[in-house]
């Protein structure tokens, strides 16, 4: 059976020439390693007109899914690190790579209420989502300082944001355009903590009535619930909703992460 190549060599090697006279090429092929499963990358679509920068990935899909990578001195020292997030389309093709920017001290003495600032960027490393969210109340016991996200693409253009709403026992957030104005409601269980099964956040319309899409907080197996925060999530929504919408669902899934599954292990 012959053995596949992945690369190209080309370092410089002392060249021969061919019998027509032309130089022979020295490039040599590098064997696939066991196991190695190349990088899939979502093609980059045509971005249609009015359409933000970066977010033209977005108009070709209907679900988003976000891994939380695992960081290994939280799981041996558990010492607080920044988050890293890899997020792919339902196939499984890279889509973004997503990043959190907080300084040591605030993560270790703030923990999951921390604020922070998450840098979103596409396959080439290119900037295209900033997700800023301020040092505000955890509790519904104080309902003035409620937890808020505010989500910009390009960075420095707000074009969204997700405000949480007070309720008793309940999980709500709003979701609003970029001039402030309420377009979807997020409804959230009555407890977020299941054993072996997936935690849902429902996307519903203003009056709650019709269902839109979800945000999935998925289960990941015993052993990495119970020894990392690492956390998986499915992001549903249709496929013509506006992509800034889904841009703003998207910030609503880091925001619903750290507030309910963001704890120490």
């Amino acid at each position: 059976m012959a053995v596949p190549m992945y690369a190209i060599d080309m370092q410089p090697k002392s060249a021969g020439m061919a019998s027509d006279g032309q130089p022979q090429s020295t490039a040599t092929a590098v064997p696939v390693p066991p196991g190695y499963v190349p990088p899939a990358m979502m093609p980059v679509p045509q971005r249609p007109p009015g359409c933000p920068p970066g977010l033209e990935y977005l108009t070709q899909i209907d679900q988003l899914l976000v891994k939380q990578k695992v960081e290994l001195a939280e799981v041996v020292f558990g010492w607080e690190t920044n988050n890293k997030y890899d997020i792919s389309n339902s196939v499984g093709q890279q889509v973004f790579y997503a990043a959190e920017k907080t300084d040591c001290c605030t993560r270790q003495c703030c923990g999951p209420l921390r604020p922070f600032v998450m840098h979103i960027q596409d396959n080439y490393g290119q900037e295209v989502i900033t997700l800023t969210r301020p040092l505000n109340c955890g509790s519904c016991c104080c309902p003035c300082c409620l937890q808020e996200l505010e989500v910009q693409c390009p960075p420095g253009n707000p074009i969204g944001y997700v405000i949480q709403d007070w309720h008793p026992y309940l999980p709500k957030y709003t979701i609003q355009n970029e001039q402030k104005e309420p377009v979807l409601k997020i409804v959230g269980p009555f407890c977020s903590c299941k054993c072996c099964s997936d935690v849902n956040f429902e996307v519903k319309s203003l009056d709650e009535t019709a269902m839109v899409g979800t945000i999935s907080k998925q289960w990941t197996g015993f052993l990495r619930e119970a020894y990392t925060d690492a956390d998986n999530f499915g992001i549903k929504f249709p496929m013509d909703l506006d992509v800034k919408i889904k841009a703003v669902m998207l910030g609503a899934c880091f925001l619903i992460d750290f507030m309910f599954f963001e704890h120490s292990k």
